[in-house]
């Protein structure tokens, strides 16, 4: 049961990560939140995927271990793998598309 759970946390952590990091969200609330924290701790801390993935992953360490010590072991657990997940999906993903526009040929030929 212990493995199900972690691999769910990484899972989580990893969504979360990219959610706050990296994605717009619904009505593009997260765009607002990143732009809203600035650039002081909270805005670093939201633009760095590194280090958000280690405050994400505390309350996981905190649910999935018992004592203190297994806390303190577990915690950088699942940051580590949801990093290799996002440059795992990274290296996969296809390279964004680059945006072209033709040239507009009346303008060329009133010129």
């Amino acid at each position: 049961m212990f493995s199900f759970a972690f691999i769910l946390a990484v899972l989580a952590v990893w969504r979360f990560m990219h959610l706050l990091s990296a994605e717009d969200g619904p009505f593009c609330m997260f765009a607002r939140l990143r732009m809203k924290a600035g650039e002081g701790f909270w805005g670093t801390l939201l633009d760095c995927f590194y280090c958000l993935s280690q405050w994400i992953a505390v309350p996981f360490a905190l649910l999935l271990s018992t004592s203190w010590r297994e806390r303190f072991l577990i915690w950088p657990a699942p940051s580590a793998l949801a990093i290799l997940i996002s440059r795992l999906a990274d290296r996969i993903a296809p390279d964004q598309p680059v945006f072209f526009e033709e040239p507009d040929l009346k303008s060329k030929e009133e010129s």
